[in-house]
């Protein structure tokens, strides 16, 4: 009997408990003056990065260096090491990366290349 009662006293004390509210009401004492225009804003684009970054040996014998970015749709082709790279890009996710003169099919172990004065190859990571 003793537990039963025990056992019941329990229960309504933990419903009890339950139904409180145990935070405290928030005040914004300090409102956001730029709130609606940033809800209403458009969303931030993510700056690309880099996703593989590849050396590979073409037909001819040459090596080229390739960092394909995070996007799909850009890559940054250099002809030697610590130059500037010519930025490649495609319309669309799996066509041939492009820029004047050059394009890139591909972009794993195996790429087809086409650039200014050598044609289209073959090259291998």
């Amino acid at each position: 009997m003793q537990n039963n009662l025990f056992a019941a006293a329990s229960v309504a004390a933990l419903l009890s408990l339950a139904a409180c509210k145990n935070q405290p009401e928030m005040v914004d004492t300090n409102p956001d003056p730029m709130k609606d225009e940033l809800a209403k804003a458009a969303p931030v684009e993510v700056p690309l990065m880099i996703q593989s970054s590849r050396t590979y040996r073409c037909k001819d014998n040459s090596l080229v260096y390739i960092d394909f970015m995070n996007d799909q749709k850009t890559a940054n082709f250099r002809a030697e090491k610590g130059v500037p790279p010519t930025v490649l890009k495609a319309e669309e996710v799996g066509q041939p990366l492009k820029a004047e003169g050059y394009s890139v099919s591909g972009s794993g172990q195996t790429v087809t290349l086409e650039r200014p004065g050598k044609g289209s190859q073959t090259c291998k990571a």
